[in-house]
């Protein structure tokens, strides 16, 4: 009994262990042939229809997909019966017993998965814009759409993207989050490296002076830039010829092919600068000899500003007109209301800097000094008439020919007024006549003297009379400190200190008018037109005269017998 019931429970454990292994090999055979949900399968298209494609993936199960999700951007869908794709499996089973699939996502999980190594490498990833949203466009990676920036389109803003669309083409991954479904991508950055890398093998191939042909590619304010072939120099506006150039869109415009030199090359900054006049013959190796010092030339004004005017004399050749230089009579005034921009004037070369490109001319040279001409022809004493320009506080200033000014002073108005009396008589645009009576040339002065033009009565009154003659005068009038005489019309006052030798003798009230007194003239003063008169003086000189001829201090005669006899003589 015992040997049959071990004999049964080996069978029975025999039995139980090999369902047990054939459970297991079972599932492991479910799972093998049966995929998980939400990963990547491969399956096999067996038919189209419909616009979809069906795809066996496995285990009996089959699969729909649209057609265009086999479909890059812009293109057609590339499906054919018997092709293996790779698919998204969304669930085993949906609501008409078929597995739901996707090659879209799939592509996404793949795109992803390439993307994120590459952006750990920081590799360049291949993509097509294929649409645009707000700030920027869509880019498709090959299944994982990206957002591309635009300003990271391109170096320069792009103002229509539709050459790019659809366009495979490198872009660099800026940023990228998975979780959240977001990448970044630039195209500028790829663009800037190869610039990069062109620019550094263009500038290796250049030198300095070198002769290179480019296209104008941009023209601003000061100057233009010149392609040469995938790197970009600047041709300044000083650089494009030796004449002034206003604007570089004087002579270039965009699209044109230029032959420029190699002017300098910055190895740090890639910056390369390009000249133009450098290829023609310097014009200020001749100036010497084409415009020496004194010669007259004709030059077109081409600037002016607040210290004078430049003149062209040929080109590349410019001088300048100091303000200085300009009119011999237009003092502080403006260049501006001299000359205009492209006159053509006549200049004189007064100086040439050939180290420092400057030459000195001078406008006014070219015409005669117009006090040279005055003095020429009207000689000193010439009698000239002229509008009163201007009234100050030392005299007149009057309009004379050749638009030049002659002054009388304060002195030279009257004989008989005091100067600052006799200037309020006149106001300016008065037309007043004047004797010439000094042109000073050097120092571009005219005196005048309006007075010159009568006889001094001064001087005709007191001819012959000097300065101790005793003359005979004539009382007009008495007063407390004096009395007033008059002399061949001039009238003086003698003070009361002047009248006699003797102090009781000194009282106006002892003299009428028109009585005939003899004085001596003590001053004759020509500024204040005045004549010192002295009865006094006249007395003194009388009785030193007396003491000398008719006695001395020994002889012992008395003053008033010497008096006497002089008077005596006198008779």
């Amino acid at each position: 009994m015992a040997s049959n019931d071990r004999k049964g429970n080996w069978i029975y454990m025999c039995a139980k262990a090999t369902m047990e292994e054939f459970e297991a090999l079972l599932n492991e055979s479910l799972a093998i042939d049966t995929p998980e949900e939400g990963s990547v399968v491969k399956g096999k298209v067996i038919a189209i229809e419909a616009g979809q494609a069906i795809i066996d993936v496995g285990y009996k199960m089959e699969g729909r997909v649209d057609l265009k999700e086999f479909a890059n951007p812009g293109e057609a869908p590339a499906i054919a019966v018997g092709d293996e794709v790779e698919v998204y499996l969304d669930r085993v089973e949906n609501a008409r017993g078929e597995a739901s699939i996707s090659r879209e996502k799939a592509r996404r999980e793949e795109a992803w998965d390439r993307l994120e190594k590459a952006y750990a490498a920081e590799e360049r990833v291949e993509g097509a814009i294929f649409g645009r949203v707000k700030g920027g466009f869509t880019v498709d990676l090959g299944g994982a759409v990206a957002f591309l920036p635009g300003s990271q389109v391109d170096v320069r803003p792009v103002r229509d993207a539709g050459p790019l669309m659809g366009l495979k083409q490198p872009f660099q991954i800026l940023k990228m989050d998975r979780r959240r479904g977001n990448i970044v991508v630039s195209r500028r950055a790829i663009l800037e490296e190869s610039r990069a890398e062109q620019r550094a093998e263009v500038i290796a191939n250049l030198s300095e002076g070198q002769t290179v042909e480019g296209v104008v590619k941009n023209i601003t304010e000061y100057g233009a830039f010149v392609d040469l072939g995938g790197v970009d120099g600047l041709l300044h506006v000083t650089d494009m010829a030796w004449r002034r150039v206003n604007h570089p869109s004087e002579i270039l415009s965009i699209g044109e092919t230029v032959k420029v030199q190699v002017v300098k090359i910055n190895k740090d900054t890639h910056r390369i600068s390009l000249g133009m006049k450098q290829l023609q013959a310097d014009p200020w190796d001749t100036v010497a000899d084409k415009f020496p010092i004194g010669s007259v030339h004709t030059g077109r004004v081409t600037n002016i500003t607040d210290y004078g005017a430049f003149v062209e004399l040929e080109a590349g050749v410019e001088g300048l007109v100091h303000v200085s230089e300009m009119s011999w009579t237009k003092k502080n005034v403006h260049p501006g209301k001299i000359v205009s921009t492209s006159q053509e004037v006549d200049v004189m070369v007064l100086e040439i800097d050939e180290a420092k490109r400057r030459v000195s001319l001078g406008l006014k040279q070219t015409m005669r000094n117009p006090w040279e001409v005055f003095a020429e022809t009207h000689p000193v004493g010439t009698v000239i008439e002229g509008e009163v320009k201007n009234i100050t506080e030392f005299g007149l200033f009057v309009g004379l020919e050749g638009d030049i000014d002659g002054m009388v002073h304060l002195s030279d108005i009257s004989w008989d007024t005091r100067g600052e009396e006799a200037i309020q008589d006149f106001r300016k645009g008065d037309v007043v006549k004047a004797v010439v009576q000094e042109v000073d040339i050097d120092k571009e002065r005219i005196s005048l003297s309006i007075k010159a033009l009568e006889n001094d009565a001064m001087a005709e009154a007191v001819e012959g009379v000097k300065r101790g003659s005793v003359i005979t005068v004539t009382v007009t009038a008495i007063e407390d400190g004096g009395i007033e005489v008059e002399y061949n019309g001039m009238k003086s006052f003698i003070r009361r200190s002047d009248l006699a030798r003797d102090r009781q003798d000194q009282r106006p009230e002892r003299f009428q008018v028109g009585d005939h007194v003899d004085v001596r003239v003590t001053n004759i003063d020509t500024k204040t037109r005045r004549l010192g008169l002295s009865i006094k003086a006249r007395e003194i000189a009388e009785e030193k005269e007396a003491v000398e001829q008719y006695g001395s201090s020994d002889s012992g005669a008395s003053l008033g017998d010497i008096l006497g006899a002089a008077l005596k003589g006198r008779g």
